[in-house]
């Protein structure tokens, strides 16, 4: 369950309008007599006391055409002078796509404000319209499961399974937050992953931009990231933390590397990454230094010399042999072994690259797992995936294929009130300032509201995992791990 310093409360959007679902229309026959914001129980209509007057409705709160079976609440209905009228919105379509549905958007907004699943039943939120992957998936549910108390349930897992004198790491919940780069993120941003991660007892990454000072006072839950292109590593940041990650390869965009815009890379971003202001900033593939096994040992040597307690984690792409790599990975000593599979990044990966070059990471997980488990490795090494994990459900899902966790990024951006308009690689192409490092975007929200925002969305989805395993009957995510009976594919089953 939750750890005791996880407090929910409501954090509200930070705009004044929202996009609604279904249109509220009142009309000027309104009198004002405040009938719908008393039978109303969601909150879309509210009376100014004092003031004989009605707010505008509410519209991102209304349940829509399913509350006509509620003849005590359903306003339309009990409007006395038939003054309010309800319609599809038809921006709304406009929000989403395939993968992240505008419901699966709205359902997070939502996630993060009040820190609950949405009670709505007009929402599916818990797949998209991708038309494969997770989406094709579903959990089985067994019909007599034995009875387990919520109270009893444990989501936390171990991150250090080699016994090795290491750190002994373990975290409260299942997931933790994606590398994203002081240059790719604002600074508000990373705080607020730090911020969450420290409240949840687990962990954030800095990704392959430096360690920017803000984030030393939550040191113990920060993954700092060495990637190819060395920006920002220095001794001193390696020492700081619990677990250091390599990354090898991302699974958006597998054999390109990373790049960051000359307009994304202002002085600060120039001074933590050590680099020239205003150039455009490549992060080679891969390293230089790692051709084999071998080399790749001394690189994860290396970092367990320069801090005795780290863990380290070995981020890689899924090609074809990413069971090879995964294996390989164990013998050079990772504690982590993190898949990245296609249709993760954000709107700076090429569509190009992540539709067609990395395999899905519902394939890869599977296959990485049983070749572990085949070499007698799988109880030694800790499995965390990413990739387009979405919802509670796909986290759960990942699991059941072979996981112990995940890693999430969009999913946290989305709870920040990214749009998914795809411009994140621009300077001042992020219009909600998340994925921004323009001093006057970054500025649009604070980091408090934005760690509340985080908070809020772990708790809902920690609750909807924890109603998976009470369903399931499990008293221990770790239960959860390889079911693949758990699971079927709804074009087979």
């Amino acid at each position: 369950m939750k750890p005791d310093s996880v407090i929910i409360k409501p954090m509200p959007s930070r705009f004044k309008h929202q996009v609604p679902k279904y249109k509220v229309t009142r009309s000027d026959a309104c009198i004002n007599c405040g009938m719908c914001a008393n039978s109303c129980p969601y909150g879309v209509h509210e009376r100014i006391e004092g003031h004989n007057k009605m707010r505008p409705p509410i519209d991102y709160k209304c349940i829509g055409y399913e509350c006509r079976k509620n003849d005590e609440f359903y306003c339309v209905y009990r409007c006395p002078r038939k003054a309010l009228s309800l319609s599809l919105n038809p921006m709304y379509d406009a929000l989403g796509d395939c993968r992240w549905t505008s419901d699966m958007i709205v359902a997070t907004w939502i996630m993060a404000e009040t820190g609950y699943p949405p009670e709505r039943t007009d929402l599916g939120y818990h797949i998209g319209n991708s038309g494969g992957g997770f989406d094709k998936l579903r959990l089985k549910f067994p019909d007599n499961p034995p009875l387990v108390e919520r109270e009893e349930i444990s989501t936390a897992i171990r991150l250090n399974r080699r016994d090795d004198g290491r750190a002994e790491v373990v975290i409260s919940t299942p997931v933790y937050g994606g590398g994203m780069s002081f240059g790719s993120v604002s600074l508000a941003t990373m705080l607020s992953k730090a911020r969450n991660a420290t409240i949840w007892n687990t962990f954030t990454c800095t990704g392959e931009g430096g360690y920017p000072e803000m984030l030393h006072p939550y040191d113990d839950h920060v993954i700092t990231q060495v990637a190819t292109g060395l920006f920002g590593v220095r001794e001193e940041t390696i020492q700081r933390v619990k677990i250091v990650e390599f990354k090898y390869a991302q699974g958006a965009k597998p054999g390109l590397g990373g790049h960051l815009l000359g307009e994304k890379n202002t002085e600060s971003v120039a001074r933590m990454r050590e680099a020239v202001k205003g150039t455009p900033l490549f992060s080679p593939f891969p390293f230089h230094s790692v051709y084999s096994i071998e080399d790749h040992k001394k690189h994860i040597d290396w970092i367990k010399e320069m801090n005795p307690r780290a863990l380290v984690s070995v981020k890689v792409s899924t090609p074809n042999d990413v069971d090879m790599v995964a294996v390989g990975s164990y013998y050079a000593g990772a504690h982590i072994i993190h898949i990245d599979g296609g249709y993760g990044g954000t709107g700076a990966a090429p569509d190009i690259a992540k539709k067609n070059i990395a395999m899905p990471i519902e394939y890869a997980i599977p296959k990485v797992h049983n070749f572990l488990r085949d070499e007698g490795a799988r109880d030694v090494v800790t499995l965390i995936a990413s990739g387009g994990i979405r919802t509670a459900h796909d986290l759960a899902k990942a699991i059941c294929l072979g996981a112990d966790g995940a890693v999430i990024g969009t999913a946290e951006m989305v709870a920040l009130e990214c749009v998914r308009c795809g411009n994140c690689e621009s300077g001042r192409g992020c219009a909600r300032g998340i994925a921004s490092t323009d001093s006057e975007l970054a500025d649009l929200f604070d980091d408090q509201w934005a760690t509340q925002r985080l908070t809020n969305l772990y708790h809902a989805w920690n609750v909807q995992l924890v109603d998976i395993l009470q369903r399931m009957g499990m008293k221990s995510v770790t239960e959860l791990v390889g079911r693949t009976d758990l699971l079927e594919h709804v074009d087979y089953s």
